[in-house]
């Protein structure tokens, strides 16, 4: 392994599809060209279970298929962040699985019950926690309005090395950065086109789905905004966003759909999305798609 978990963190946090059978299974060896093409192409840690991975739409034995499979595979050429979350038992079952498969840190998703409350949160960490035996944990931030003091509480949970800020409002994120221990990596979590505008308060790295598909345009945006380019990156956005324009419709509902497209169209198969995630694209969205694939020469 190249890379200490704390240098990966700022650096991309690749967001791994689920590939599927042709009975609707899941297929992890069908990742395995895909890994090999963004490892090679300087893909900083894989992440699997995490959204583009469909995690909500995987029993937690299929995940915990997964995280195994794609230790695996990666065969510790990277550090490997496993999301783990749903109900507290699920969570905690997928948090020792993966440290028993050799995760490197756990990515805790943002629990999605409709009565959660911040100091729940922090009983949700700490039982995760205790189960992987003390895997480093990246809290995954979809929702801000828990307020910058629950924020700094969560942080504050022995354990927690980053945090993936994946709500478009950089006033909060730079807010709570300063609330919090100076260790806590900032990741952007809306992946590239939203990095310029995270960098710019402090956050380091960001996540990406467009890894499966062209990660050497995701790494040279990363090594743009590394070296305070931020005029070069956001023209290799600007030659990318047409892909994220796509996953970006129906409600964020073809995000996944978007991936596994292109995949397909490149020779690269893992399968459909499942529902509610729509399947397939639109003939008009099918069309920016291989309009963009033309574009820009993608094998």
């Amino acid at each position: 392994m190249t890379q200490t978990l704390d240098q990966a963190l700022t650096g991309i946090s690749g967001i791994l599809v689920t590939p599927y059978d042709g009975d609707g299974d899941v297929a992890p060896a069908r990742l395995a060209p895909i890994l090999d093409r963004a490892l090679a192409a300087g893909l900083h840690m894989p992440v699997v279970n995490g959204n583009t991975g469909e995690f909500y739409a995987l029993t937690t034995e299929e995940a915990c298929t997964m995280v195994s499979a794609v230790v695996d595979l990666v065969a510790g050429r990277a550090p490997v962040l496993a999301g783990v979350g749903r109900g507290i038992r699920d969570a905690c079952q997928l948090a020792r699985e993966s440290a028993g498969a050799g995760a490197t840190a756990l990515m805790v998703h943002q629990p999605p019950d409709p009565f959660v409350s911040p100091r729940g949160i922090v009983a949700y960490l700490q039982a995760v926690a205790d189960a992987s035996g003390g895997l480093p944990m990246m809290i995954y931030l979809r929702n801000d309005t828990i307020g910058t003091r629950a924020i700094a509480d969560l942080c504050a949970v022995p354990g927690v090395k980053g945090v993936k800020w994946a709500t478009p409002n950089p006033m909060k994120l730079a807010e709570a950065k300063a609330a919090c221990d100076p260790s806590i990596v900032w990741v952007g979590g809306l992946a590239e086109i939203w990095a310029p505008s995270f960098y710019a308060v402090g956050a380091r790295g960001f996540t990406s789905g467009l890894i499966n598909v062209w990660p050497e345009r995701s790494v040279a945006i990363h090594a743009a905004l590394e070296a305070g380019d931020y005029a070069g990156a956001n023209r290799l956005i600007a030659g990318m966003k047409a892909f994220e324009d796509i996953r970006a419709e129906e409600m964020n509902g073809t995000n996944v759909t978007g991936v596994k497209a292109a995949l397909l169209a490149l020779g690269r198969d893992c399968g459909p999305t499942r529902p509610p995630s729509a399947w397939p694209l639109t003939t008009p969205q099918q069309a920016k798609l291989d309009a963009f694939i033309a574009d820009n020469a993608l094998t």
